[in-house]
């Protein structure tokens, strides 16, 4: 059958399969029949272009007292429900972007609704602590319950955080301790570390540094900045250490007919983090640890082989460096398993990750041997809050009783089939599809073109993202499901048809 632009309405597609999977076997498609949530909207409905009238009064009654030019549109958190979320002028979108991918199970999901309906849970809620110092009798529970339960594999620290870029700071902290403890051979500090400190001279603060990569974003307190590589808008005008960054791999697609390029691209990346590492204590500014995205986000969805994170691994152990994980936004089960660094088959787990967005907290878990071994030094006046821990555990359990991390996979090979179908149709426009479960991203020709699509994508109803030069991103939440994708696949063809 054929729509309105001339194109052909796509049927029933829950049984493709992923054409470029990352998955060690297809994913089975979900038998899920109904929404998740109850009640979602069957399909976008568009009243008006986006942002409406409303959202743009209230843009110009919000610009008198921040300046927050980044607004979007305005959203109606009553009514957005599930999938979908509802700008306050009421046009109902299909959201494949879900707040920088950080709703994990959907708008106003009943699990979440009802986290606080005890008064235990209120009083919770009502009377936040300084955990540092002054935490709840059922604290270390909770952390057990909650936190470890969904641990990555062979860490069994955990710290909460406020956000990403916090969690980044203190695991940066750990680096350095590492390194300083390994220096001092088990001594003290000195009355010269002490009060050179204060100052901000040596020896008390040495002169160190975190190895990131081009593309790379880990956030935008100082140190976090400046092992970000992203945009010039995150970083310009900003006083920033000096630490080096060298290159992620940058692949050729597909995949499977360009192995041996993409092959001699991880080894010259992998070379040159070596040489970085090695060459850092001739410079003056020993590197003590790498951090890493599983998959570039913000820098424009760019993937990693598990020969590349492996190889990153082995070069940190050779150097007796920290290997820091960023799970910021992979983290919580958008590439079908919790953490996306379980796809790379890691001699061992990773010495830390960090978290925040779909785990609702932010933290970092590390190895025993990162321990602090004085207190205060990872310290801040609430280090997380134990309200996110009730939500995070209602999350937990309705992943694990929903299988959502199972539908994330069926989904995925839905979403990155579909994805490939369109560009193999539309190469003048398309390239470079990739994901794992449904966090899928594919390229347009230009910049321009990418805007263009998202804009025109909104207007029917589905909000997506873009990142990188090019990229449009997709985040939907675990309960997006392959009717979901397939609302999402005939709008970017209406689109594509279109231009």
């Amino acid at each position: 059958m054929m729509n309105k632009l001339g194109g052909i309405v796509r049927g029933d597609t829950s049984k493709i399969q992923r054409l470029l999977s990352t998955a060690t076997s297809p994913a089975k498609a979900t038998s899920q029949s109904k929404p998740y949530v109850v009640g979602e909207p069957s399909g976008p409905t568009m009243k008006c272009e986006v942002p409406g009238p409303q959202s743009k009064s209230l843009l110009a009654d919000l610009s008198k007292i921040q300046s927050m030019d980044s607004v979007h549109f305005f959203a109606d958190y009553d009514k957005s429900l599930g999938n979908y979320i509802v700008d306050v002028d009421g046009n109902e979108m299909l959201d494949m972007f879900t707040q920088i991918s950080s709703v994990p199970i959907g708008y106003n999901h009943p699990a979440l609704l009802s986290a606080f309906d005890s008064p235990s849970a209120m009083r919770v809620l009502v009377n936040r602590p300084a955990l540092g110092v002054y935490p709840g009798a059922d604290w270390a529970q909770k952390l057990r319950d909650v936190m470890l339960s969904a641990a990555p594999p062979g860490l069994d620290q955990v710290t909460t955080m406020m956000c990403g870029s916090c969690s980044n700071e203190n695991a940066f902290k750990l680096m350095h301790f590492k390194y300083m403890e390994k220096l001092r051979e088990g001594r003290t500090f000195t009355a010269e570390e002490m009060e050179s400190c204060m100052i901000n001279q040596a020896p008390g603060t040495p002169n160190l540094s975190v190895l990131s990569f081009h593309g790379g974003f880990h956030g935008r307190t100082i140190a976090s900045l400046a092992c970000t590589h992203s945009k010039y808008i995150h970083k310009i005008d900003v006083p920033l250490p000096n630490w080096p960054v060298s290159d992620f791999p940058r692949y050729k697609y597909p995949l499977e007919e360009n192995i041996r390029e993409n092959e001699e691209e991880d080894n010259r990346c992998l070379a040159l983090a070596e040489e970085a590492i090695a060459n850092s204590g001739n410079n003056g500014c020993p590197i003590t640890g790498v951090i890493v995205e599983p998959i570039q986000a913000e820098g424009g969805d760019h993937h990693g082989s598990n020969k590349w994170f492996q190889g990153l691994q082995q070069i940190c152990k050779k150097y007796d460096i920290v290997y820091l994980i960023d799970e910021v936004q992979t983290g919580g089960g958008p590439t079908g398993k919790m953490w996306c660094h379980e796809w790379f088959d890691l001699e061992d787990s990773p010495d830390i990750v960090t978290f925040s967005k779909k785990m609702l907290t932010g933290g970092l878990y590390h190895k025993p041997e990162l321990r602090p071994k004085q207190p205060w030094r990872i310290f801040n006046t609430w280090v997380g809050d134990p309200g996110k821990l009730i939500l995070l555990d209602a999350v937990l359990k309705t992943i694990k009783k929903d299988d959502l991390l199972g539908n994330t996979l069926a989904t995925g090979d839905i979403l990155l089939s579909g994805l490939k179908d369109l560009e193999s149709r539309f190469p003048q426009y398309l390239k470079n599809t990739r994901g794992r479960g449904t966090f899928c991203a594919i390229d347009c020709d230009t910049g321009a073109r990418r805007d263009d699509v998202l804009a025109k994508l909104r207007s029917l109803g589905v909000h997506a993202g873009g990142c990188g030069e090019a990229a449009i991103r997709l985040r939907p939440a675990l309960i997006f499901q392959p009717w979901h994708a397939n609302i999402f696949l005939q709008k970017l063809e209406d689109v594509l048809m279109a231009q």
